[in-house]
């Protein structure tokens, strides 16, 4: 049986790739969805016209990479296709980024995409493709925006440094950098409730159908590093050429634009 598996699938880009995966994915026989939040994971199903796995668990939580293991071992399908979308951030300076929701954050983009990740490849495949949805916050420093800046980061330097080792095996790995997107949750969840916002305008913001093709598309070209989008493209290009420090400071002015 192959499978696509994918996280973070009840909202945003998780929802999206599980949608696209559906329609454009014909060798899959199921796609195993999982998120915290049951009700919107059974709500995929009139959306999808392949057959879905409901894996209904909180990531960061203890012992669920244990639980997406042993439903592995009992199925033993073929892993075509791993979509880390779990995740999420905060926006705000570290007063106003509890010591909580840091932990938070480095659980679930770092610690549970990699067990996630180390769980499937067990059942994965030459051909088998994995995505690791980081942003294009991983190029660089990003103050006010910190510690998800730098979760970012180490998903990105991971997803890279795997994808080497996983040549011999023909297995590819993404890693997926997309810029500010407008339709999901991520802008409005991250923004503090009080004060003066950390950012005040997300202008040329992606759509979460644009980055999930794209995403695909670059996945089956066996693209090590997919930036869907124009602004996410240049700002590669300029992490690249240019210090950390003059990117910081040229943060600080479009933040507050």
């Amino acid at each position: 049986m192959k499978i696509a598996v994918v996280t973070g699938a009840s909202s945003g880009l998780g929802r999206e790739f599980v949608r696209q995966l559906a329609r454009q994915e014909k060798q899959l026989e199921e796609i195993w969805v999982i998120a915290r939040r049951q009700p919107q994971l059974e709500a995929l199903r009139r959306e999808s016209p392949v057959p879905l796995r409901v894996l209904a668990m909180d990531l960061a939580a203890d012992g669920a990479a244990g639980r997406l293991e042993a439903a592995l071992a009992a199925a033993r399908p073929e892993v075509s296709v791993l979509v880390c979308a779990a995740g999420f951030g905060r926006m705000g300076d570290y007063r106003q980024v509890s010591r909580q929701d840091s932990a938070a954050i480095i659980r679930l983009n770092c610690t549970a995409a990699v067990e996630v990740t180390m769980a499937c490849l067990p059942y994965m495949k030459a051909g088998g493709r994995i995505l690791e949805i980081c942003s294009t916050a991983a190029f660089q420093p990003f103050p006010y925006l910190n510690v998800y800046a730098a979760s970012k980061a180490f998903l990105y330097r991971y997803s890279l440094a795997l994808g080497r080792e996983l040549r011999r095996r023909r297995i590819t790995v993404t890693a997926v950098c997309p810029y500010w997107v407008k339709d999901t949750a991520f802008i409005p969840t991250a923004t503090p409730a009080a004060g003066t916002p950390a950012v005040r305008h997300f202008p040329l913001a992606s759509r979460s159908r644009r980055v999930v093709a794209r995403a695909l598309l670059d996945s089956r070209r066996g693209r090590a590093v997919s930036t869907p989008g124009p602004v996410c493209t240049f700002h590669r290009a300029a992490a690249k050429a240019l210090p950390a420090g003059i990117l910081m400071s040229a943060w600080e002015v479009l933040r507050k634009i």
